[in-house]
């Protein structure tokens, strides 16, 4: 497995950042994953466009997208799989120990992962803990995720693949790594971006491909919705069959169905959407 690190490959073994990196110290950096398929990233341009948003967001340099789209085209060449997770990961760079960056220039590691199709349908819990909808990092995708590692490993215990987050004023916001979408009277709804939620590429998508509308959402919304699916870039259109302890029977539900066939169709029609 060959590995892109500060400006070329290396082997897994040789590919390494310093114990000084702010990303690693303080969780100081920004990432994005993106799904290949045979050699080629979905989306590769929407998910560069978020890079540098959530790089800008958290006071980051700019990073440079040419070099980060060469990189993950050398990345892919030098790791041929049918189905992958390309991860990039942009961080402070060397710095001192504490909070505040250092001077020098940003980290940029872009690694390649196989991966396997989703299952047919999932199972999600909601967590007793909360997104801070006004937090500095609301919305941008940050290397600080142990709060998602808790989330994540409570719903693993319960025997779900994914933990859903309310706000803090108790509406509906997402899961640890997806977007979340909810069938109610026929309409398709998923919490706005006010809520605290990621900007989710496959989201956005969806809304587009699909007709999705933003509504603001209690996250009570789960005990009554008629279809329920979740989205992200290795999941795409995943329909939920149980919320906690509520089973939700002929999963996926019909809207949850045309919006998968939608999302098929637009990304077999373009595999870099703009």
């Amino acid at each position: 497995m060959q590995i892109w690190v500060n400006g070329s490959l290396r082997e897994q073994d040789e590919a390494a950042v310093s114990v000084f990196d702010h990303g690693l110290t303080v969780g100081d950096g920004v990432f994005e994953t993106a799904k290949a398929v045979d050699g080629r990233a979905f989306a590769l341009t929407r998910h560069l466009v978020r890079l540098d948003r959530s790089a800008r967001g958290l006071g980051l340099p700019a990073p440079d997208l040419d070099q980060v789209r060469a990189a993950c085209e050398a990345v892919l060449a030098a790791n041929p799989m049918p189905l992958g997770r390309l991860r990039i990961t942009y961080t402070g760079g060397l710095s001192p120990l504490g909070s505040e960056r250092g001077r020098s220039a940003p980290s940029l590691a872009v690694a390649l992962g196989e991966s396997a199709p989703p299952p047919a349908s999932t199972a999600v819990v909601t967590v007793p803990w909360t997104r801070n909808e006004r937090s500095a990092v609301a919305g941008l995708k940050t290397t600080s995720y142990a709060e998602n590692v808790i989330a994540l490993a409570h719903a693993h215990e319960r025997g779900a693949s994914e933990a859903i987050f309310g706000n803090t004023a108790g509406r509906l916001c997402e899961g640890t790594g997806s977007n979340i979408f909810v069938v109610l009277g026929g309409r398709l709804l998923t919490p706005p971006l006010a809520s605290g939620c990621l900007a989710g590429i496959t989201r956005a998508l969806v809304c587009e491909w699909a007709g999705a509308e933003e509504a603001d959402m209690p996250l009570e919304v789960l005990r009554e919705a008629d279809e329920i699916f979740l989205t992200s870039t290795m999941r795409d259109v995943q329909p939920v069959h149980r919320v906690d302890d509520r089973e939700l029977p002929g999963t996926p539900g019909p809207v949850t169905a045309k919006a998968m066939a939608a999302f098929a169709e637009g990304a077999a029609a373009d595999a870099d959407p703009r």
